[in-house]
This record gives structure tokens, sequence and C-alpha cells, in this order.
């Protein structure tokens, strides 16, 4: 009897903590290195040297458009996310930035953004991701825009 009791206490108890176990933020890591953000270009450094912005600034007008129609669109569903960034080997200070994609995802979207990450410094930025498209980027390591796609 008294087993019996134990065993649907502790199956009540299971059932109430499993939302709770589900709520947990998912982490996605990203990595930078000049100019670009490691996973996002399938894990391959294209080896840019940065000392500045403009070096990436540079770089990106001439790269950009064929490495974001090679990278991988992070494709995740609606929910509560941390995005862990690591400025890997930039010798500036970086950020991150992630919004709607264009004016109307922009504002109608959330975004997270922040600044702080020198050189092997990692950052955590929590959001709460709705259905959409998304860009992410350093504006201070001038990444190209890569995109982010929240489905249910």
């Amino acid at each position: 009897m008294k087993a019996n009791v134990i065993r649907r206490t502790v199956a009540a108890l299971a059932l109430l903590a499993a939302p709770l176990a589900r709520a947990a933020p998912q982490v996605i890591e990203l990595n930078q290195v000049p100019c670009q953000f490691l996973e996002s270009e399938d894990g391959v450094n294209q080896g840019y040297k940065s000392r500045k912005i403009q070096d990436c600034e540079a770089i990106n007008a001439s790269t950009a458009a064929a490495r974001l129609a090679r990278a991988k669109t992070l494709e995740l569903r609606p929910g509560q996310y941390i995005f862990r960034v690591t400025n890997k080997s930039v010798p500036y200070e970086l950020g991150f930035w992630l919004r709607g994609a264009g004016l109307v995802g922009r504002a109608s979207l959330p975004s997270v953004s922040g600044g702080g990450l020198t050189q092997g410094v990692t950052k955590d930025y929590e959001i709460v991701l709705k259905p959409g498209e998304y860009v992410y980027s350093c504006p201070l390591n001038t990444t190209p825009d890569y995109r982010l796609i929240v489905t249910n």
C-alpha cells in the first residue's frame, strides 16, 4: 500500500516537473573570429586578419554575398534561448545583435544586443523568440547578417 502511494506521488511530481524542465532556455553557442561567426559558416575559419573594424568592412564588401549564399540558416522553434557568444581571436571589443529581418521584422519581433566582448570573453544574450525571420551579426566586427528562422 505504501509503495503504491509513493509511486503515485513520484509520478505526480514527475508530471509537475516536466514543464519546468522544458522551460529551461536552450543555449546556442556562437564563436567570433575576424569578420565572421564560425558556426554560421559551417565551422570554416576564413582566416581573415583584422586589427580594426575597417578591415572587416573592406573584407565583407567583397566576400559577404558569396559567403551568405553558402551560410547555414539557423532554424529554431519559438521559445527561450541563450545565445552564448565568444570573441575567440579578435583583438578589439565585439558585440552581438539579433533582430527581426527587415523594417517590419525589426519593429515587430524581439531583439537582443550588447557589447563588451573583448578577446577571450564569453557573454550570454537571453531572448524569447517568436515565429519569424531574424538576422544576427556583430556590428563592431562587421560580420554579414546571418539568417535565423523561427517556425512552429
